[in-house]
């Protein structure tokens, strides 16, 4: 990836963007926005389309896992998530306060204040603000997207899984697109070294 790449976010920076968001004039939808981005991987557009026949399974509850369909995905990207219990936590309770046209299999999960879509650039626009007022200098909402990639790469030797199953859950089309997501880690960097021989 080439240019300034949006930092990654500490547990600690999510707590804050969370409450940023609490203190918001939709405090529930925004948390799900920083939410899909941290524990699900979302791209700002595909927050901003996702529709509850991506996330309900066939009983109408939400499922365990997240259906990102090619047609919201970057690249036609499409692919399949499993649902951290957070964030199904956090959808079943959206899902709860919403009435039953609202959570229809087409109507998107997020709405704008018409009802409609958000524009992928209100999601962007929305993370640009609150990660100032946060104080979290050179994030954005591609932030939790880097962070979700580095996350799960970093732990995926415990799970007996590797970086092609992140790769996978990135929706990227090569592995290089993928290491380009993720975070290096010195202090992880020096443990290794010092293993040798």
């Amino acid at each position: 990836m080439l240019g300034k790449q949006a930092k990654i976010l500490s547990p600690k920076n999510i707590r804050t963007l969370l409450a940023s968001a609490n203190r918001g004039r939709f405090p529930e939808r925004d948390r799900l926005m920083v939410l899909l981005a941290t524990y699900a991987g979302l791209r700002a557009c595909e927050i901003a389309r996702l529709t509850w026949g991506m996330v309900l399974d066939a009983n109408g509850r939400v499922s365990n896992v997240l259906d990102v369909r090619a047609s919201i995905a970057k690249r036609s990207s499409g692919r399949r998530i499993p649902l951290h219990r957070k964030l199904r936590k956090a959808l079943s309770n959206w899902k709860a306060g919403q009435t039953p046209e609202r959570i229809a299999p087409d109507q998107v999960v997020l709405p704008s204040l018409r009802g409609g879509a958000l524009k992928p650039n209100s999601v962007v626009n929305w993370f640009v603000v609150r990660c100032r007022e946060a104080g979290l200098d050179g994030c954005s909402s591609h932030s939790g997207r880097r962070t979700f990639i580095t996350t799960t790469a970093r732990r995926a030797h415990r799970a007996g899984a590797s970086l092609r199953d992140v790769q996978i859950l990135a929706g990227h089309r090569s592995i290089e697109t993928t290491q380009g997501y993720i975070e290096g880690d010195t202090l992880a960097q020096r443990r290794l070294v010092s293993l040798i021989g």
